[in-house]
């Protein structure tokens, strides 16, 4: 048995879906959380089928006439897949907006269950729903639920009805379908009639016991946090609280415990490797695959307590204003309302955000968010934030504060270059987003986000960073004749070799030395490699509690082995951080953006913006620290000097462009 899970934006549909399937998909308050169809077996304790119900979740929708791509495969899965049952999701708070859509998907002829989510707030609103008039008024079953759970969250209620719909015959109470559409006019004629069908029935079953008039405690707070010019600083230090909390405190000292535990798990696998192994394969066992991969999960607990917060702060209702404040600076920047959403879910990981920029629907707005959105430094960057925090700048809170905030910079004078390079107008662009309630965010879901996102980030450092860092090893400890290198020649391995060349190019931003520049390599395959290729070269097992870690060679810290200043730290950091993504992400720019000329575009102004940041930050920080500018100043000026030259360029090209369709126009 298949169902069909369908609603509006933010009606709580993906959140019901994992209550009823036992799945973790992410769930967001405002729309294109869901660009794709995901498919999930009901909990066999809500049913008493023998059989299977596959339940499929589909992007939220207004309309069975898709104006957005999320709403194309709404639609022409409803219409063409024909599941057995639809579950039609609607805002309990919000009846009159969500019964449009429901009136919709009862033309279709396939039994439709409501789903009356959100129940609890009722109460709350001062709201009483006549359930038994409203399914009478449908034609269908209509079932409170609340998808967040509960005693009563009616979720085997639900299921119960949508078992005992499969196979009956489904009436329309209002069929906009069997009218004549013969042009764009009379379709609205019908979109009107029908938003008047909807009003009678909300006026028939719905009765208000409090008066929405007049200004809430709700609009009060928003007055403050969406506020045009406060809601920016006030997001400024709800993001240092966050760092802090994550960075400098709670986070630094459950990592430590953590990192105890895989210290104690090298000192037994290094007692068990001690007699009768090759050193080179015990080199590569506990060098390379131990060490490497326990430096990156080292910053797991940092990891886990910011995705928490951020959970919390997501859940509590508090980033969808955040969405609402950046809005008005992303108009007039040539960029949609909507690319906010991409690049706040891309904090997460890039690949959905990049992905979520598919609800754009101007084309040079999506391939320029698209473009853009992998400067939000992701989950994957956060171990090399930690990481250059801790040991650079004793765990301060504003560096990770600092690369959002720089990233939200980049975002804006990228965008501006786009429009002019492409010698487009600003499209006018319409964002209308619903601001859920505020409301205590749930500590279970932000638990269940968190612990989800800590699997995937250990998966992948079992799979991608284990292999990766076995492979650095390896080079490492051979040369190119297939010699182990001895003891103080590692610049003769075929490592070195590799990444020598590039490392001449990193000179001017202070970071010249082969072993930076093969972390910043194998960066491009995972951002997290960046940790865990430097703990391989470096032969460095503990990154987290850095005052106490003593290596042999007279070195009594982990930046003095780096041999890194703060300036170049800094830059280092900057440079793996704002150039090009993961080769995954990079993938999915490639599909999102169609187009191979935008993709190269988009991979060489990633680069150029790496290196040019990365560049003025070493050399400005050197300039201010020691009076003159730092090594490799000239040949760098020239390389930053042929990027921005190339850029103005670009832009010349591009105002001539406009200058002329506008004559053409004219």
């Amino acid at each position: 048995m298949k169902v069909a899970l369908t609603g509006n934006p933010n009606s709580g549909k993906t959140t019901l879906f994992n209550a009823i399937t036992g799945r973790v998909e992410r769930v967001g308050n405002w729309p294109g959380v869901t660009i794709e169809k995901k498919e999930g077996v009901v909990k066999q304790r809500l049913h008493q089928e023998k059989n299977e119900i596959i339940v499929v979740d589909l992007p939220g929708a207004y309309s069975m006439s898709p104006f957005t791509s999320e709403e194309s495969i709404t639609s022409d899965f409803v219409k063409n897949e024909k599941p057995d049952v639809i579950i039609n999701i609607v805002d309990a708070a919000n009846l009159r907006r969500s019964l449009f859509f429901t009136t919709q998907l009862l033309e279709l002829g396939i039994p439709v269950v409501v789903a009356l989510n959100k129940s609890d707030l009722l109460k709350k609103k001062g709201i009483v729903l006549n359930v038994e008039l409203l399914a009478k008024r449908l034609g269908c079953p209509v079932v409170k639920t609340i998808a967040t759970g509960g005693s009563n969250s009616g979720l085997k209620e639900l299921m119960a009805a949508v078992v005992g719909a499969k196979g009956r015959q489904q009436t329309a109470p209002f069929n906009g379908a069997g009218m004549q559409l013969t042009d764009q006019e009379a379709e609205r004629a019908v979109d009107k009639k029908r938003f008047a069908f909807v009003d009678k029935i909300v006026d028939e079953v719905e009765e208000k016991k409090i008066s929405s008039n007049g200004q809430t405690k709700q609009d009060a707070v928003d007055k403050i946090l969406a506020h045009p010019w406060l809601g920016l600083p006030i997001f400024a230090l709800v993001m240092w609280t966050v760092f802090s909390i994550s960075q400098t405190h709670l986070g630094p000292f459950l990592a430590d415990v953590f990192v105890g535990w895989i210290d104690s798990f090298y000192v037994w696998a290094e007692g068990l490797l001690a007699a009768g192994v090759s050193p080179v394969l015990r080199a590569i066992l506990l060098d390379g695959i131990i060490g490497g991969v326990g430096a990156v999960v080292g910053f797991l607990p940092l990891i886990m307590v910011l995705f928490f917060l951020l959970a919390l702060l997501e859940d509590c209702g508090y980033m969808t204003r955040v969405a609402v404040v950046m809005d008005r600076f992303f108009k007039r920047i040539g960029l949609s309302g909507k690319s906010i959403i991409p690049m706040i879910i891309g904090t997460g990981c890039a690949i959905p955000g990049v992905m979520a920029a598919r609800t754009i629907k101007n084309e040079r707005q999506r391939r320029t968010t698209v473009m853009l959105t992998p400067f939000m430094p992701c989950g994957a960057k956060l171990p090399v934030i930690a990481l250059f925090s801790g040991v650079f700048f004793n765990h301060a809170a504003w560096v990770g504060t600092l690369m959002y905030f720089v990233g939200i910079a980049i975002i804006v004078i990228g965008a501006l270059i786009v429009v002019r390079i492409t010698g487009e107008k600003n499209v006018r662009s319409v964002f209308i987003l619903e601001l859920p309630d505020y409301k205590f965010p749930s500590i279970k879901r932000a638990a269940v986000s968190m612990f989800a996102k800590a699997k995937a980030f250990i998966i992948k450092a079992g799979t991608i960073i284990l292999l990766c860092n076995a492979v650095v090893q390896i080079m490492q400890t051979f040369n190119w004749q297939f010699q182990v290198v001895a003891e103080g020649a590692e610049h003769t391995s075929i490592l070195a070799g590799i990444a020598s060349p590039f490392a001449l190019l990193l000179i001017p931003l202070g970071f010249g030395t082969w072993q930076l520049a093969a972390a910043a390599i194998t960066g491009f395959i995972a951002k997290e490699n960046v940790v865990g290729t430097l703990a391989v070269v470096y032969s460095i097992t503990n990154f987290i509690d850095v005052e106490e870690f003593a290596l042999v060679g007279g070195a009594t810290t982990v930046a003095e082995v780096m041999g890194l200043t703060s300036a170049a730290a800094l830059a280092y950091l900057m440079f793996n951080l704002f150039t090009p993504p993961c080769f995954a992400a990079i993938g999915a720019m490639n599909a999102e953006m169609e187009n191979k000329k935008w993709l190269a575009s988009a991979l060489l102004f990633q680069l150029s913006t790496g290196y040019v940041m990365a560049f003025i930050t070493y050399q400005s920080g050197t300039f201010l620290t020691t009076g003159a500018p730092g090594t490799g100043f000239l040949p760098g000026l020239i390389v930053v000097a042929a990027i921005i030259g190339t850029m103005a360029y670009l832009v010349r090209k591009g105002n001539q462009k406009a200058a002329k369709k506008l004559v053409l126009t004219v």
